[in-house]
C-alpha cells in the first residue's frame, strides 16, 4: 500500500507580531500557529490530497483572515480535486471567497496560495503568488512553482511584491493562476513553503538540508535555518513523501 507522508510545521518567526500564514494537509489545518516541532501525518494514497500553504498580505489587515479561509476551502473541496481544471476552478472560488468575506477594515486583505495535490500516478502543483513548491529528487532542488512578482533589481535575490494574489484589491480582481500536472511515483519528495522560508534561505541550502536529514529533522532544520538568518518573516512549510508501506 502507498502512502503520503506530510511533515509540517508554521512559526512566526523573529520579527513579525503575529502569524498570518495558514496550512492545509488533507482535512487538517493550521492557522495563525505557533509550532516550533513539525507534526508528521501519513495518508493513505487514493483519492486527492492536497497540501499547500497561504500567506497572508503584510502591511494590510486581515492577512491571517484571508489565508485561513483558503486553506478552509481548500480542505473541504480537497477530495474533488480531480485533475487542473478542478484545482483551477477552487482557486478562482478562493479568489472569489476572499473578495466576499472582505468588508470594512477588510476590504484588501489577501493572500497567496502554494501548494499541491497527490493522486496515485499524478500530481497537479499550483500557485498564486510568490509562495512556492519544490521537487527535492535525486538531482538539485527542483522550483516547481512560478513566482508572481515584479523583476528583482540588480543585486536583490527577493522581493515582497507580488503581480497578484487571492483578493488584496478594493475591488475585484480575477487572477490567472499557476497550474501544472505531471506523473508521481513513490520516492517523489516535495517542499511546500511561504517565502518566509526561501526569502531567508538560499534554495542550495534547502537542498543540502533535505538530502541531509528524513522528513520531520528536515522541517525542523529548514525552519531552524530560517531563524538563524533572523526569522524576518512568518514561516511555514511542509515536506511531503510518496511511499510504499
Amino acid at each position: 500500500m502507498e502512502y503520503v507522508a506530510v511533515s509540517a510545521l508554521s512559526h512566526p518567526g523573529l520579527v513579525r507580531e503575529r502569524n498570518e500564514d495558514s496550512l492545509v494537509a488533507g482535512p487538517w489545518t493550521l492557522c495563525a500557529t505557533v509550532t516550533e516541532s513539525p507534526q508528521t501525518l501519513y495518508f493513505p494514497l487514493g483519492s486527492p490530497l492536497a497540501v499547500a500553504v497561504a500567506d497572508g498580505l503584510g502591511g494590510q489587515p486581515g492577512g491571517e483572515v484571508a489565508s485561513a479561509l483558503v486553506v478552509h476551502r481548500i480542505a473541504s473541496i480537497g477530495p474533488a480535486l480531480s485533475g487542473k481544471d478542478a484545482v483551477r476552478d477552487a482557486l478562482n472560488g478562493c479568489n472569489r471567497a476572499v473578495y466576499e468575506a472582505g468588508a470594512g477594515d477588510l476590504a484588501t486583505m489577501g493572500t497567496t496560495v502554494a501548494g499541491i495535490v497527490v493522486r496515485p500516478g499524478s500530481l497537479v502543483v499550483f500557485n498564486v503568488g510568490d509562495s512556492r513548491v519544490f521537487a527535492a529528487g535525486r538531482d538539485e532542488l527542483r522550483r516547481l512553482s512560478v513566482d508572481d512578482s515584479p523583476p528583482l533589481a540588480p543585486g536583490r535575490r527577493t522581493t515582497h511584491l507580488v503581480t497578484q494574489c487571492l483578493g488584496g484589491t478594493p475591488t475585484y480582481r480575477a487572477v490567472l493562476p499557476h497550474v501544472t500536472a505531471m506523473p508521481l511515483s513513490p520516492g517523489d519528495r516535495y517542499l511546500v513553503c511561504t517565502d518566509g522560508l526561501t526569502d531567508a534561505v538560499p534554495e542550495d541550502v534547502c537542498d543540502d538540508v533535505l538530502r541531509e536529514h528524513d522528513d520531520g529533522r528536515a522541517a525542523f532544520e529548514l525552519w531552524k535555518a530560517a531563524i538563524a538568518a533572523g526569522g524576518p518573516d512568518n514561516v511555514t512549510l511542509a515536506v511531503v513523501r510518496v511511499a510504499d508501506t
